[in-house]
């Protein structure tokens, strides 16, 4: 086998590689010193936790990375078979750095981890996953220095039941009426966390739900389609469901849990934004009842979220904090701002309460509980927080994206629009009575020659006549769609 050449798959906030191709027992064991050395011992951590999915390759790299952790002295416990949230739920909860391994949604050739500092605080390239990245080549390639010290201990521990205790204790949904609930799983993790969540497995007592599983049983070869919901097609056996067992709401769970999307009672997905306001509505309710000022309470949204996520913010006295797309941005403000909830259109929502992390359950618990507490469908429910028609993200290859969004800028000089550039190129029509608003927004991919356009408007037909323009100009530098 070539060498491995890991920068060819440690990405900007994670590892994401081929098995054995790429991320091999060799790599995990090297990675697990580097982060050692780099982040636990010299930030003085007393431990690291780790967890894995359900793919095949996940034990045996998960136990390779923790010989690699504890061959640097320090001490191991493994939660075994985990979600992503709830690796961040063992770090939280035992004070540890900690390591996820898992490949997400992507293919079962894959395979990766995900670190984090104690508290679940997140690891990237510009805080420390590089310098990770370089020391574990260097180990790999002989150079690195090869230390002798007392090993650390190795220790297993389930969470399980206290992942799912400690969720229960942040949303009551004892009270609510009886709801069937749909879930596909996509044979990831939420097969795992939801009967301990949702049912009675983890010895809580029952819920009044009624669960209707789709695809629970774990299998990282993914055999009924990929464990992707923001995928249309991912979707489908889900909605279906709804209809066929008139179910009350669907969840759609990716590989690892962490993300979750909705599916209302007529087996219409719920747009990310919309379910992003839903929960910064009972957040900021939760806080005022608890004594906060509202203009106090802050809720963190990313640049491609809906512009209504602001307005429901603004409109309950809140303040609205507005960032970059990725979770390690998120987390970031969310910290600074000390903000109770921030949500992403990717289905990514992430809780002060929940060390800042995001957690797919708890977003959809808050879901269920919004809609027990009521009488009306879900569709109803939701057509307060979705005012406006959004495209959804939409790529183009191009040859250059700078000149390509240089050619965007131009076709708006004419259009009324305030321009800013927190991520890629953001343009803002307010509009007016008869003239109606749109937002677009213009981003690069780090990794891929991509622009990836998102429309908002006040209307569906303003929305793709802007959408059409938009995609003419960048496309006239495309070389395919």
């Amino acid at each position: 086998m070539p060498p491995h050449v890991l920068t060819d798959f440690v990405k900007a906030y994670d590892v994401r590689g081929l098995v054995p191709e790429q991320l091999d027992v060799d790599v995990a064991w090297a990675l697990g010193a580097a982060f050692t050395e780099v982040v636990i011992s010299r930030e003085q951590g007393t431990g690291c936790v780790i967890g894995h999915d359900m793919r095949a390759s996940s034990p045996e790299l998960s136990r390779a990375f923790g010989q690699g952790v504890a061959s640097r002295g320090i001490d191991v416990t493994h939660i075994g078979l985990a979600s992503t949230d709830a690796l961040y739920f063992a770090s939280g909860h035992l004070g540890l750095a900690g390591a996820m391994f898992t490949a997400s949604h992507n293919p079962a050739a894959y395979n990766g981890i995900k670190l984090c500092r104690p508290g679940a605080r997140p690891v990237g390239q510009d805080s420390g996953l590089a310098e990770v990245r370089d020391l574990a080549q260097e180990l790999l390639d002989g150079t690195g220095e090869q230390r002798q010290v007392e090993p650390g201990t190795t220790t297993d521990k389930d969470v399980l039941a206290d992942y799912a205790a400690f969720l229960r204790g942040l949303v009551d949904l004892s009270g609510g009426r009886p709801l069937k609930v749909v879930v596909d799983a996509g044979n990831g993790m939420g097969g795992f966390t939801v009967p301990a969540v949702l049912g009675t497995e983890a010895g809580l007592p029952a819920l009044p739900l009624e669960i209707v599983p789709l695809y629970f049983e774990l299998d990282g070869t993914f055999p009924n389609h990929e464990a992707n919901p923001l995928e249309p097609e991912n979707l489908r056996d889900l909605q279906a469901a709804v209809v066929e067992h008139q179910a009350d709401i669907g969840l759609a769970f990716d590989g690892d849990a962490d993300r979750c999307f909705v599916v209302d009672e007529r087996g219409e997905p719920v747009s990310p934004s919309a379910i992003t306001s839903l929960i910064a509505t009972r957040e900021i309710a939760r806080e005022v009842a608890a004594g906060t000022p509202a203009e106090d309470v802050a809720i963190v949204h990313n640049v491609i979220t809906s512009a209504q996520v602001p307005e429901v913010i603004a409109a309950l006295g809140a303040k609205a904090v507005r960032t970059r797309v990725g979770h390690s941005f998120i987390k970031g403000e969310m910290a600074r701002a000390n903000a109770v909830f921030g949500g992403e259109h990717s289905a990514h929502y992430y809780f002060r309460d929940f060390w800042f992390a995001d957690t797919g359950m708890l977003a959809a618990m808050h879901t269920l509980a919004a809609l027990g507490e009521q009488s009306e469908p879900l569709s109803k429910t939701m057509t307060a927080y979705s005012a406006y028609s959004a495209s959804g993200e939409i790529n183009s290859t191009v040859d250059d994206a700078a000149a390509a969004t240089a050619q965007v800028r131009a076709w708006a000089q004419d259009k009324d629009v305030e321009v800013d550039e927190l991520d890629g190129l953001t343009l803002t029509h307010r509009g007016s009575d008869g003239d109606p608003m749109w937002w677009l927004n213009l981003r690069a991919s780090n990794t891929e020659p991509l622009l990836r356009l998102n429309v908002e408007a006040a209307d569906e037909d303003t929305m793709a006549a802007i959408r059409d323009d938009v995609l003419s100009v960048v496309r006239g530098t495309a070389r395919g769609n």
